[in-house]
């Protein structure tokens, strides 16, 4: 029975590989934007950062920002996406099999994910906020 039905599933099987394939060299190349936007935004806001470390600021209210940060800008980008998901979805349906394109389940679970990535990908830039000596950051300029 397998054999009979390896030709007419490869090309199907191939789609969906290739989609996945895809889709994670997207997933990684978005961790990748994100982490350098953060630390560009941290290295920018040093002095910033010093100074609200000078003035006695906690270090997890430091990180606390810089990952909400990176939130603000990761949920914009995912209500952009869904709204560009539910804007297409016509034109997937033809290549889903048993799973509609505005499926609340699948968009939940790839917003989830998402949320993983951003927080793994923020959190190098946040925790570097946190160790910025106060003294050097107003020393630099």
């Amino acid at each position: 029975m397998d054999e009979l039905l390896d030709a007419p599933l490869a090309q199907p099987r191939m789609s969906a590989l290739l989609m996945s394939v895809f889709a994670v060299a997207a997933l990684l190349l978005a961790a990748i934007g994100l982490y350098g936007l953060m630390a560009s935004i941290v290295r920018e806001r040093t002095r910033e950062l010093g100074i609200r470390m000078a003035l006695g600021a906690e270090p997890e209210r430091l990180r606390r920002d810089v990952l909400l940060h990176a939130l603000t800008v990761s949920g914009i980008g995912a209500v952009v996406g869904l709204v560009a998901a539910f804007g297409t979805s016509r034109m997937l349906s033809a290549i889903l099999f048993e799973v509609s394109p505005a499926d609340p389940i699948a968009l939940a679970e790839a917003c989830g994910v998402l949320l993983v990535v951003v927080l793994i990908a923020a959190y190098g830039p946040a925790r570097r906020a946190t160790q910025i000596d106060p003294a050097k950051a107003l020393r630099a300029d």
